[in-house]
């Protein structure tokens, strides 16, 4: 089981997840269409969520 933890990266597909914001219950990422892009949408999203999101995906080291 892998923690979640602020600043991870996920990928799935063609789209990256970073966790800019962990909190307790609640998570607020970016998604881009690049591991180094500045620019993504910002997502507020439970844990519940975030979860559901990333099912399948990878994490990028």
């Amino acid at each position: 089981m892998i923690k979640l933890e602020q600043g991870q990266l996920w990928k799935q597909g063609e789209k990256y997840f970073r966790i800019v914001i962990w909190e307790r219950l609640a998570i607020q990422y970016k998604e881009t269409a690049s591991p180094d892009a500045a620019e993504g949408t910002l997502h507020a999203v439970s844990k519940k969520e975030f979860c559901r999101l990333i099912k399948g995906a990878e994490l990028v080291e």
